[in-house]
């Protein structure tokens, strides 16, 4: 089931709020724990808290501190956006929602408001946080202001933005909509969505339309006289009292809030007078203007009235005052039971609660983001971390990751290699880290060297190893660190930065050696695309498979790939889609698939499949109509090594795609190799799902 909807706007003050309100009501119906998380907040100053998280923590009594509740201030967004620092700031959104995803049945995840500084780039940052959230969204637009034509357009505009880049849109809301035109607006809509997006239009509703007298004095930065326990009153206009009485009672309508001068007792009194009368309309409140207030004899009287409403002043003149009035955007906030209550309503009476509903609980997400599954590896490591041998610790590629993962304590290490010559690397890169706080072993000088060189005799001894032999080989930090894997005093290894594949996995291959079960070490690599993470193999180890060693790399892969929660959708690969083909090739890959089919009913796989009919759903369905794989392919198992070495490179150069791995498959023990031209970012990923890997065994 899904765990979390993202509510979306395209534009300031599209009332957002009577979505959120209303979706919450209607998930707290269905589920125990709702929790609540806005990724990005407004600043404010000392003392002022976001109004959108206090309504809705207050109203539904939620279980949540007020700062558990969002990730991040606006200027903080925008000064890391300025820095090219946007990873930054997905990854601290990530962490923090999944902290509250962790406790809760579900999450409404609220987005930004289109106000202030960085306004202009708030679009993208919503479709990108959905996106790596994994969340299907509700995208939100209010009618004020606009054409049909022009609305329709930008409402669909906005879904497809969102669909492009792979986040799914479960419904389009039209707010603030003319009642009169709410069936043509949903015609329209029908007209111009995606088939599958549902729809509602939600009428303007003046109460939630026209600001509080709460809200007016917060405006005008009032200082109320009398009626403070009437200020949830509704303002439905207001008037500037400024000609006599007797021409100004005639401008007074239901609702009015009368704007003059404190000097203007006839005025005050009048309107009092006017709201007590049934000739005339009621009003909702005085603002006295000017900083004056009315003489002693007129408070006198004001004090003596039994039905006061809020009489405020205001220090600034009454053209000023009555413009700030004027441009108040209402909004729904904690304490306002009549607004909050007609948002529920509204929601309820407009929007399709029921096929929301269905569409919310049976959602999948397709796939997984880059910085979701780098975040989810990354907790995972540090559930229980590991301990891995890195054997090139001179390696500055190696120190810099080495510093990198004990302050993330993704893992337990130890560096191979001439203390001395260690540190002096460390002093010369300026690096914050401290060797004490990991292991640094010379293996000529170890303690266990001995130890070491006479179980590697006792394992080889078959072989024509001699102990001389034996000594030699152990001096070699390859074999050095695979050994403190075979006996337990490390869980995994990583190497190869400066050292060649077979350098690194020959000993592994020599005496770890495959798992009971598994006949052959193969080779994946996590290839996390812009929108998706998906397996390639096998791109580093067996260079022509035959149809047998195809059928075990494949089954290998997919264990990996459910290991790392990707759901396995193997593509065996080849030049040519379904029965098509002819060939030795074409056949080896057909014969490889139907075993993966005998051995291994539970997996989902397609082949021979091209890579085209694979990936794309327009071309999967042409050549492929009956598939589960085609067009929705995970995971990619290349025929040959020749293919799939070159192809890995080529998305990974052509697309900027980040390429974890190689990661070996079906060893006792976990060693990982990598490439020569690996980065400090590769080094801290192969690390991370070593010891992953570490946990499994």
């Amino acid at each position: 089931m899904n765990k979390a909807i993202y509510i979306a706007t395209i534009e300031a003050f599209s009332g957002k709020s009577i979505i959120s309100l209303g979706l919450m009501q209607l998930l707290l119906g269905k589920m125990a724990r709702v929790g609540y998380f806005r990724p990005v907040i407004d600043d404010y100053p000392e003392g002022t808290r976001d109004n959108h998280i206090e309504t809705i923590l207050e109203h539904f009594n939620l279980p949540m501190a007020y700062e558990e509740t969002y990730a991040c201030t606006r200027s903080q967004v925008v000064l890391k956006l300025s820095r090219d620092q946007e990873d930054e700031v997905v990854d601290s959104i990530i962490e923090k929602y999944k902290r509250i995803e962790s406790r809760f049945d579900f999450v409404l995840v609220e987005g930004t408001d289109f106000t202030g500084e960085g306004a202009i780039i708030e679009w993208d940052f919503n479709v990108l946080i959905a996106k790596n959230l994994g969340l299907p969204t509700i995208v939100l637009s209010t009618g004020v202001g606009k054409g049909l034509e022009e609305f329709v357009n930008a409402l669909a505009l906005a879904c497809d933005s969102f669909k492009d880049k792979g986040v799914e849109v479960l419904m389009a809301v039209a707010n603030k909509i003319q009642p009169e035109n709410r069936e043509l607006v949903l015609q329209r809509l029908g007209e111009q969505l995606p088939e599958g997006v549902l729809t509602a239009a939600i009428p303007l509703n003046p109460t939630l339309g026209n600001p509080s007298m709460r809200e007016i004095v917060e405006a005008v930065q009032g200082e109320v006289l009398f009626g403070k326990e009437n200020l949830e009153r509704q303002v439905g206009h207001y008037g500037v009292g400024a000609m006599q009485l007797r021409n100004y009672l005639t401008h007074i309508g239901e609702d009015t809030l009368v704007v003059t001068p404190g000097d203007r007792a006839d005025i005050i009194l009048g309107a009092l007078q006017a709201h007590l009368s049934a000739n005339y309309p009621s009003i909702s409140g005085i603002i006295l203007t000017g900083g004056l207030l009315p003489e002693a004899p007129i408070i006198k009287l004001i004090e003596g009235l039994s039905e006061v409403v809020p009489i405020v002043s205001a220090q600034g003149g009454t053209f000023s005052v009555a413009n700030t009035v004027g441009s108040i955007q209402p909004r729904i906030y904690a304490g306002n039971a009549l607004k909050i209550e007609t948002s529920l309503k509204d929601f309820s009476t407009y929007v399709p609660e029921d096929e929301l509903t269905e569409r919310l609980v049976t959602f999948q997400p397709n796939g997984i983001t880059p910085r979701m599954f780098q975040y989810n590896l990354l907790k995972k490591a540090q559930t229980t971390p590991k301990h891995i041998v890195l054997p090139e610790g001179t390696d500055s590629r190696i120190l810099r990751a080495t510093r990198d993962l004990i302050h993330h304590g993704a893992a337990r290490l130890t560096l191979l290699g001439d203390p001395e010559l260690i540190r002096a690397r460390v002093k010369d890169l300026k690096l914050d880290l401290d060797l004490n706080t990991v292991t640094v072993l010379d293996p000529r000088s170890a303690p266990r060297f001995e130890e070491y060189a006479e179980t590697l005799y006792e394992l080889r001894k078959h072989k024509n190893m001699d102990m001389t032999m034996a000594r030699d080989l152990m001096t070699d930090v390859s074999y050095f660190g695979t050994m403190m894997v075979y006996k337990g005093h490390a869980d995994g290894m990583v190497s190869g930065a400066a050292h060649t594949t077979q350098h690194t996995i020959r000993p592994a291959l020599q005496f770890v050696k495959t798992r009971p079960g598994v006949s052959l070490v193969s080779s994946i690599f996590f290839m996390c695309l812009p929108d998706r993470v998906v397996v390639f193999g096998d791109c580093a180890i067996n260079p022509n498979p035959t149809a047998a060693e195809l059928a075990a790399i494949a089954i290998s892969s997919a264990d990996t790939s459910m290991a790392f929660g990707i759901e396995p959708r193997i593509a065996m690969l080849s030049y040519s889609s379904g029965s098509s083909g002819k060939g030795a090739d074409v056949e080896r890959v057909r014969e490889a698939t139907a075993l993966v089919r005998a051995q291994r009913p539970d997996l989902k796989i397609e082949g021979p499949i091209q890579y085209d009919a694979a990936v794309s759903p327009e071309v999967g369905r042409s050549k492929l109509p009956d598939s589960e794989v085609a067009g929705r392919a995970t995971v990619f198992i290349f025929p040959d090594l020749n293919t799939g070495n070159n192809t890995y490179k080529a998305v990974q150069r052509e697309t900027g795609a980040l390429a974890i791995g190689p990661m070996l498959q079906g060893l006792n023990k976990p060693v990982n190799d990598l490439s020569r031209g690996c980065t400090e970012e590769d080094i801290f990923n192969t690390v991370v799902i070593t010891a992953i890997q570490a946990q499994e065994v």
